[in-house]
């Protein structure tokens, strides 16, 4: 067989195979060049560090390490103390509703009030079975007193005066029974006035002119805004540091404020899922704070060794806070990128970047 037959019995369902992964090689090498792969994009000789500068005449402080107290915080909500939910304890139809959300409220002021034209009725009823029960009870007084003056000149018999007697005592069970009628009635009747507890804010209404109310359904929500707290959840390895009228801070984000209050409750219960407690603080708290608000409860733990910086010695560049670490062999600086932490005292907390006995150098 010769060398042109041997290349005749290539079949051709191979040919487009080979020509598409070779153009698929040159398409991944042409891909590869552009992306500089074959190429390095910097000069290894050239160096990516800043130069160093000279320290010249600007002042140099050192990196100190100080003692400052470790605090974690726990997340809670603000809520009253004194919360009320205002609720109908009869089926009746609202005939007027008084008070709007955000209404401030004394006690004893009328908040909704519904139809009572049944109840007037029942207590009418109840009035005039009073007044029957007292007649009664005088005429049975009057029989008896009758009947006793007889007895005295025996000119009565022991039966007669027992009759009186038990008519009398009877009277007066029955003018006790239609008076006790009649003070339910009017308590009945006073449920279709409602009013407001305690002195308060209104924060929520449920019910307008027109429904029906149910017995049990809360109408109406308020609370009493001079006395608010935080109920925050405590992990329990910190709860063992805390103590009912134990003194805590409390910093309410809302408003970025800070305020001392006391702890008067620790609720003896873990929750399962978080193993954490609720613990109450009550006390003294900034104007403008409500119920619902995020604030965060400040536990003491012990004191802890950090290093600082003076707040002048960081520059703030884009998103990067440098400074001017001192070189002591070359006596230049060298600039330095640090993650910072909270303020300290005027300073500020070096997290990383730095170590302690190091120089910065501040602002010429």
């Amino acid at each position: 067989m010769t060398k042109s037959s041997q290349r005749r019995a290539v079949p051709r369902w191979l040919w487009p195979v080979a020509a598409g992964t070779a153009f698929t090689v040159v398409g991944v090498l042409l891909m590869l060049w552009l992306a500089g792969v074959f190429r390095p994009k910097i000069d290894p000789s050239v160096s990516s560090a800043p130069p160093p500068r000279p320290v010249g005449s600007r002042p140099v402080v050192d990196v100190r390490t100080v003692r400052v107290p470790n605090i974690e915080s726990a997340v809670g909500t603000i809520r009253a103390v004194h919360e009320a939910a205002v609720a109908s304890k009869l089926l009746a139809r609202v005939v007027e509703v008084s008070a709007q959300a955000g209404q401030v409220v004394q006690k004893d002021d009328i908040l909704v009030r519904l139809d009572d034209a049944d109840l007037q009725a029942r207590l009418q009823q109840a009035q005039a079975a009073v007044a029957a029960a007292t007649a009664a009870r005088d005429q049975a007084q009057v029989e008896f007193d009758r009947i006793a003056k007889l007895r005295e000149l025996n000119q009565s018999a022991p039966i007669e005066f027992d009759r009186v007697q038990s008519a009398l005592k009877a009277a007066e069970a029955d003018l006790i029974r239609a008076e006790q009628a009649r003070t339910e009635a009017e308590t009945i009747l006073a449920y279709a006035t409602i009013r407001s507890p305690i002195d308060g804010i209104v924060v929520d209404k449920r019910v307008e002119a027109g429904d029906t109310a149910q017995p049990g359904q809360v109408l109406l929500n308020l609370y009493d805004p001079t006395r608010m707290q935080l109920v925050a959840r405590v992990r329990e390895t910190l709860t063992q540091r805390l103590a009912v009228g134990q003194d805590i801070e409390v910093r309410i984000e809302a408003l970025d404020k800070q305020c001392t209050g006391r702890i008067s409750e620790i609720v003896p219960e873990a929750q399962t899922a978080s193993r954490s407690f609720s613990v109450k603080v009550t006390g003294p708290c900034p104007p403008g704070i409500y119920s619902g608000m995020f604030g965060r409860l400040l536990i003491p733990l012990d004191d802890q060794d950090v290093l600082v910086v003076p707040k002048d010695a960081v520059r703030r560049v884009g998103q990067l806070d440098l400074v001017d670490v001192v070189d002591p062999k070359a006596n230049a600086l060298r600039r330095r990128i640090v993650q910072l932490g909270e303020p300290v005292n005027g300073d500020i907390q070096v997290l990383a970047g730095l170590r302690a006995g190091e120089k910065v150098a501040l602002p010429g």
